[in-house]
């Protein structure tokens, strides 16, 4: 058995034209790791749509009711920065589902990666920053409120603070949310997650590394999670248009493999969410991203997972 990868055709719902939002990453990511060799389309696991009684656990009821079924003013559009569709609103809730199934088929293996995911700016009641549905809040809810888990930690290394996934679980103890981001840079008014960890504008390589060693190799063994949400963020890199951080592509490899053997190492499961990326190069944006199920590739060799 090969590295359980998660993708659907919703992923990539078009844009008006010119849209900053590079909804075409997820379907140049797919295109990219079948090119590779990596996976093939027939491998890959198609999730189903989350329930609404399951985004529930972390939205309000009505949000999610009005959002379907586009029930939203220009106000709550213009905060979120992406039109209504229908399509939209379907690959939205198919992509939680991703997450979900993402989580499950880690519990399973030991490891999986979802070719989406990581909208951590989605609070209980309104989207923002491109987020909709929060599937890091959804996943971790239903996971623990199923008994499938203890306590989940979220590590967050998207270089954007996750603020809306720290607020929806303020006060949920077996739900450790853990954030590493840009100090200075979207949301400008911070939420406070279990672990915030503000990082200088412009930090390079081989800080930011030893921030993430130092942080998994004290976290990890306080709260031993049952299993670990990581967001993969590549606006971390140097190029990133949104970013503000230094790093190469030689370390993003680097943080991508530091953190699956530090869980893997102690038999924490690790489900790979791909987070936030917005290079213009599109092209090259689906190639950032895929260091992540590279890297994780390697560790389900590595650490011999099935």
């Amino acid at each position: 058995m090969s590295l359980p990868l998660v993708f659907h055709d919703d992923y990539s719902p078009p844009l008006p034209p010119g849209h900053r939002f590079p909804m075409e990453k997820f379907r140049l990511l797919r295109d990219h790791l079948i090119d590779s060799g990596l996976t093939t389309d027939a491998a890959l696991r198609r999730p189903m749509l989350c329930r609404h009684d399951v985004l529930n656990l972390a939205h309000d009821a009505d949000y999610v009711a009005r959002y379907c079924s586009g029930d939203m003013s220009p106000a709550e559009l213009r905060r979120l920065g992406l039109p209504w569709s229908p399509a939209l609103a379907q690959r939205t809730v198919r992509a939680v589902g991703g997450s979900l199934l993402t989580a499950e088929l880690a519990l399973q293996h030991g490891l999986a990666c979802h070719l989406a995911g990581g909208t951590h700016h989605a609070h209980r009641d309104h989207a923002s920053g491109f987020c909709i549905f929060n599937d890091l809040a959804v996943v971790a809810l239903y996971l623990l409120e199923s008994g499938r888990v203890g306590r989940v930690l979220i590590f967050d290394c998207d270089v954007h603070q996750g603020d809306g996934t720290a607020r929806i679980l303020d006060g949920v103890a077996d739900a450790v949310t853990v954030s590493l981001h840009c100090e200075k840079n979207f949301p400008a008014r911070k939420a406070t997650s279990d672990w915030d960890i503000p990082l200088a504008a412009g930090l390079g390589d081989a800080e930011y590394l030893r921030i993430v060693d130092d942080t998994l190799n004290y976290l990890l063994p306080l709260y031993q999670p049952d299993l670990v949400l990581y967001d993969a963020g590549v606006d971390v890199h140097r190029d990133d248009a949104l970013g503000l951080l230094d790093l190469s592509d030689a370390g993003l490899a680097a943080r991508d493999s530091a953190v699956l053997e530090h869980c893997l190492g102690r038999d924490i499961p690790v489900a790979g969410l791909i987070g936030g990326g917005y290079d213009k190069d599109r092209a090259r944006l689906a190639r950032r991203h895929a260091q992540l199920h590279i890297s994780a590739a390697q560790a389900w060799r590595q650490f011999g997972l099935e």
